[in-house]
């Protein structure tokens, strides 16, 4: 019997396509969601079923808790996935969710609301012994007490808004003057991208290391983790590359953040896939960063290491399930690398770089993974996040995962849009990547070597001549003879009658 009589995904692109198939390996049924930007795309086809919920725009769309709502009444759906993004650490949604009589495969509401908040949960996390940055949390928010902790912290200091992430609006602060100008700025994109100007200070620790802890808990209370991730190589507070294990930990180390990240979990009232994230100072200490709940854009790293499929546990927990297994049971082998693949121009400042994928070859062999939402013909819209696909390598050993890594970017070829792909092919080729001499900064330290050639690179030209001398460019008439992606998905809009 099937954990969920159907689940609709509230999502797009890879993560989509992934719970999709696990969805479809439990013989669960899916819907997924698009908005008009997204009429033709993978995710769409994979489902069993599809609803439309808006226009391109975001926030009229997979924003849209009433849109999401009524596309899961009307597919008959009895659970929803959320995926990562977009709404998956809204405490709003997951309530609203829970209102409508459906199952949110996820933490509960309180949950979400609890750890969003930067300040809370500093508080919380010391309260439970877990390690923090120095610095200051408190509700007096006004410029001159900011200024006089800022002065007792030191400099220098790290603004962070205490509500959302991805990077915005944090800003180093490496001296008392111009603190005030930064702390402006940071305000006005907190509450452009978050609706709260409220503001954490935190010490800033040089050349941090980013590692974090994957939990996974049930209903019951039972919590385990599945091991650490290391997600050092970053641009512009955005993860570029991840990995497990840490290159940078003794084993004794390991147990003492996996540790600290059980307890976390278990003061927050953790229930269903998370992940605490910790900053490692170049001695070696752990500080509490954040913690992320909803299930990571780097899970697969972990599943790979584990034989775990976390999207599985997911739903497990979510229709009721006791975790299936104990700490004693996670047992990881190998070593695993991801590097993200992005629509961005490494020669304009990494912009995104919108587009359709005119061409597009996948690398496959042993030990080779590739999450993707894409497929040749996709556009690339201006409207969402610019991550396209994953590449997952897996070795008996690090200096395997990265031997394959390498032949996987060299065997990876997007034409039509532009792409971090040579950027990737330059960080795990460079030695103090393989050295493991890794820290948040990488990236910047090494920009000069890490800029690649505008070229494209010859496997590209060969694969493109390939492929036009085969068809021509045929575009327009793939278009036509392609089969009606709707016929076979019993697409409708939201508010049609089926």
């Amino acid at each position: 019997m099937p954990l969920f009589r159907k689940v609709l995904v509230a999502n797009r692109g890879e993560i989509a396509v992934r719970v999709i198939r696990t969805c479809r390996v439990l013989g669960i049924p899916t819907v997924a969601v698009f908005s008009e930007a997204d009429r033709t795309s993978r995710h769409v086809r994979e489902a069993d079923e599809a609803v439309w919920i808006g226009p391109a725009e975001a926030r009229e769309s997979y924003l849209s808790i009433d849109n999401l709502l009524a596309a899961a009444r009307a597919a008959g759906a009895d659970a929803v996935h959320p995926g990562y993004g977009f709404l998956s650490q809204s405490g709003d949604f997951a309530d609203a969710v829970k209102g409508a009589g459906l199952v949110f495969v996820g933490p509960p509401g309180d949950v979400h609301r609890r750890m969003g908040d930067k300040k809370a949960s500093r508080r919380l996390m010391a309260a439970a012994g877990v390690p923090v940055v120095p610095g200051y949390d408190g509700d007096d928010q006004a410029d001159a007490t900011l200024l006089a902790e800022a002065r007792r912290i030191g400099w220098p200091l790290m603004l962070k808004p205490s509500r959302g992430g991805g990077g915005k609006g944090m800003r180093a602060v490496r001296r008392e003057e111009g603190f005030l100008e930064a702390l402006a700025a940071s305000r006005r994109e907190a509450r452009g991208a978050f609706g709260d100007d409220a503001m954490v200070l935190e010490r800033f620790v040089e050349r941090p290391r980013h590692v974090e802890v994957q939990v996974m808990a049930d209903g019951e209370g039972r919590i385990v983790h599945l091991g650490e991730r290391e997600c050092s190589v970053q641009r512009r507070h955005q993860k570029v590359v991840e990995e497990t294990p840490s290159p940078a930990l003794t084993v004794a180390r390991r147990e003492a953040l996996c540790a600290a990240g059980v307890a976390a979990a278990r003061a927050a009232g953790y229930v269903n896939a998370g992940t605490v994230e910790f900053l490692l100072s170049p001695g070696g200490t752990f500080s509490f960063l954040e913690m992320n709940t909803r299930l990571q854009v780097e899970h697969p790293v972990t599943e790979a290491v584990t034989g775990l499929d976390l999207v599985r546990l997911q739903l497990e927990v979510a229709a009721g399930r006791p975790l299936s297994l104990a700490q004693e049971d996670v047992a990881p082998r190998g070593h695993a690398l991801e590097c993200r693949l992005y629509a961005e121009d490494p020669h304009n400042d990494d912009l995104p770089s919108p587009g359709r994928v005119l061409h597009l070859s996948e690398p496959e062999g042993p030990g080779i993974r590739v999450d993707s939402g894409l497929d040749a013909g996709s556009d690339v819209s201006v409207h969402y996040d610019p991550l396209l696909s994953k590449i997952i390598t897996w070795g008996q050993d690090r200096r395997e995962a990265i031997e394959r890594m390498r032949d996987a970017l060299r065997r990876t070829v997007v034409l039509g849009v532009v792409t971090n792909l040579a950027r990737l092919r330059t960080i795990v080729e460079h030695p103090a990547f393989a050295a493991g001499e890794l820290h948040t900064g990488f990236i910047e330290e090494h920009l000069s070597e890490l800029v690649p050639s505008p070229c494209p690179p010859l496997e590209a030209i060969a694969a493109a001549a390939a492929v036009l001398s085969r068809r021509g460019d045929t575009r327009t008439e793939a278009r036509r003879s392609a089969p009606d992606p709707w016929a076979s998905l019993g697409a409708w809009r939201v508010g049609e009658e089926r």
